[in-house]
């Protein structure tokens, strides 16, 4: 019979994962004790990051569950407490990596994270359905996702995505809330119900800055930001803030729209950001017979692809062209993205979703350059 010891429980409770933050437990420091009785019976003791937490049942069930498959547990005791001021603050510079005040992580050297401002140049245009069902596809292939939702005044993400969870705050560290595996923040999580948002320009930019660098993304593949439409504050917050973003411009077929569309992208030549590409929404109603009816008319996409190709002087392709489809509509509604309705994978039924995951497929796995990036390595003297 196998000897149960205190570092056999610690490695099982290695296993336990926080549901917030993402990373074992013990890690986190929130293992505070563990205990084993001569019977089998051992108590854990763990300190949750602050009071009421929100999951303190999913840690709890966790810890019982890996704990209990340990041959010669008979028992599993949780006891729950909750971290002091001083191991918060060792938890927050712990997880900044050791810098004590808050930075933007994607802006600092070798940092991998793909950066995708997603814009419009005006609205209605399905920017932020396009958003939530990029995050989510790309979320469901297998990548780390975060999205911020930028559209201050607008912000619809959170309904999209189904986030309903107040995030978690550690003492002005921010731990962002999860939905369908996609780390969400929005200034709707932080307002009542149906209150607007009445700011104007310093207060938006400090929002931005808040939402980028106070909030714990940890390791992500892909960042996608909900901007709000057209070429303002936020907009310029975003360049300034972030400035190896890469612009997505999502427009319609109409004429009038992909104008106001062409100027958006047109401002990565005054930032200095690169436009990774066009998606056409709204490009087309199926027919039973198989033909389109383009009640928007047609060619927007296509004409602001190339104007921004021969503006710009590089290749801004036309990613997609999205048909209307009604269960795109009726996943935003409820919180559960049509490009992962099934199962992970995008509805059979909703050509959109299957275009929007192939969308997400291509931009998720674009390599990031790594010119002028150290890669921590050093040059041999030859003897």
């Amino acid at each position: 019979m196998s000897l149960l010891t205190e570092d056999a429980v610690r490695e099982a409770l290695a296993r336990v994962i926080d549901p917030e933050l993402r990373r074992p437990i013990t890690d986190l420091g929130m293992v505070d004790s563990v205990e084993i009785s001569a019977d089998g019976v051992v108590t854990v003791g763990v300190l949750l990051t602050v009071a009421g937490c929100p999951l303190r049942d999913t840690i709890t069930a966790d810890t019982s569950k890996e704990v209990g498959a340990l041959e010669g547990v008979t028992d599993v005791r949780v006891n729950l407490g909750v971290m002091t001021d001083e191991q918060r603050a060792e938890l927050r510079t712990r997880l900044r990596g050791g810098a004590a005040e808050p930075v933007i992580p994607f802006t600092q050297p070798g940092n991998l994270t793909r950066v995708y401002a997603v814009t419009s140049g005006k609205g209605g245009v399905g920017k932020s359905s396009v958003t939530a069902n990029l995050a989510a596809a790309m979320a469901a292939q297998g990548l780390s996702v975060g999205v911020v939702d930028a559209d201050i005044y607008g912000f619809s993400i959170p309904r999209m995505l189904g986030v309903n969870q107040v995030p978690t705050q550690l003492d002005g560290m921010i731990v962002p809330p999860l939905a369908h595996e996609v780390k969400v923040i929005s200034i709707g999580m932080f307002v009542e119900d149906k209150q607007p948002v009445v700011w104007r320009g310093p207060m938006l930019h400090r929002a931005v800055q808040q939402f980028l660098s106070d909030v714990f993304w940890g390791d992500l593949d892909v960042l996608l930001l909900d901007l709000p439409p057209g070429t303002g504050d936020v907009t310029i917050s975003v360049a300034q803030l972030l400035p190896e973003a890469e612009i997505l411009v999502v427009t319609t077929p109409q004429t009038a729209a992909a104008e106001v569309a062409e100027r958006t992208g047109l401002i990565a030549s005054q930032t200095h950001q690169k436009v990774v590409g066009v998606i056409e929404n709204m490009s087309y109603l199926p027919q039973p017979d198989g033909s389109h009816l383009e009640i928007f008319g047609s060619g927007g996409g296509q004409a602001v692809s190339q104007s921004l190709t021969s503006t710009l002087g590089y290749d801004v392709p036309l990613l997609a062209q999205l048909p209307l489809d009604i269960r795109l509509r009726e996943g935003s509604d409820v919180g559960v993205p049509a490009a992962i309705a099934r199962g992970g994978a995008p509805a059979a039924d909703s050509p959109a979703a299957v275009k929007l995951a192939a969308v997400a497929r291509k931009l998720g796995h674009r390599a990031r350059g790594l010119s002028g990036m150290s890669l921590g390595i050093s040059p041999v003297t030859a003897r």
